[in-house]
């Protein structure tokens, strides 16, 4: 397979594509070629017409690239190009993510998750909320604005909460205790009174834990 280099400006896109790129995979797209570069070829015919990777195409232009990456084909019939774009966008949608692998690989990251195609903000809520990642990063494609906000707001909640615990430690040298409720009279029916709980504040969350 031999990949040569072509002025964008010589590549056709086709009158009709079966995939649909939306702003937000167009901005994904710009944050992989800033990070990696091209990382796999625009696919075209004889004619210069682009048969896979009109999204790559795009975001080179927008980026004000000038050459891209290319393969070319010289001899498929009609049908066979159809069925090359209808299979390149399809095949890929029947992928499954190991989202074992992905837990392992986001752990391992340990906090570096600046990674085309999700928001690092809210993977790092994701990732610091579950014991075990792959619940939620299955969720990932599927939150809307209200959720993403909701996310937003419980990470700056749980810093403040981490700084206030933070800084009660370091004024007091050690656990916070809660003062002793006065012990209970004793019932008319002579139930004894009821045991007084001690609780301390995590100092990474915040919250408060029942001894």
């Amino acid at each position: 397979m031999e990949i040569i280099k072509m002025k964008l400006a010589d590549l056709v896109k086709p009158e009709k594509n079966v995939r649909m790129h939306t702003e937000q995979q167009l901005k994904e797209f710009q944050r992989s070629i800033k990070m990696f570069g091209q990382i796999r070829p625009i696919v075209i015919d004889e004619n210069n017409t682009i048969l896979a990777g009109n999204g790559l195409y795009d975001t080179l232009i927008a980026m004000g690239k000038e050459t891209a990456d290319v393969y070319q084909y010289n001899n498929l019939t009609e049908n066979q190009k159809k069925k090359l774009m209808i299979a390149d966008n399809k095949i890929f949608s029947l992928g499954i993510e190991n989202l074992d692998t992905l837990n392992c690989f986001l752990e391992e990251l340990q906090g570096d998750l600046d990674i085309p195609g999700f928001d690092e903000e809210i993977l790092k809520q994701m990732v610091s909320d579950a014991e075990d990642v792959t619940d939620k990063i299955a969720e990932y494609g599927t939150l809307d604005d209200e959720e993403i906000q909701r996310m937003k707001d419980s990470t700056v909640r749980r810093e403040q909460k981490i700084h206030q615990a933070g800084s009660a430690s370091a004024e007091e040298h050690g656990p916070e205790m809660e003062t002793p409720a006065p012990a209970q009279q004793e019932r008319a029916d002579g139930e004894e009174a009821a045991e007084i709980r001690k609780s301390v504040i995590c100092p990474k969350c915040g919250e408060k834990i029942w001894l």
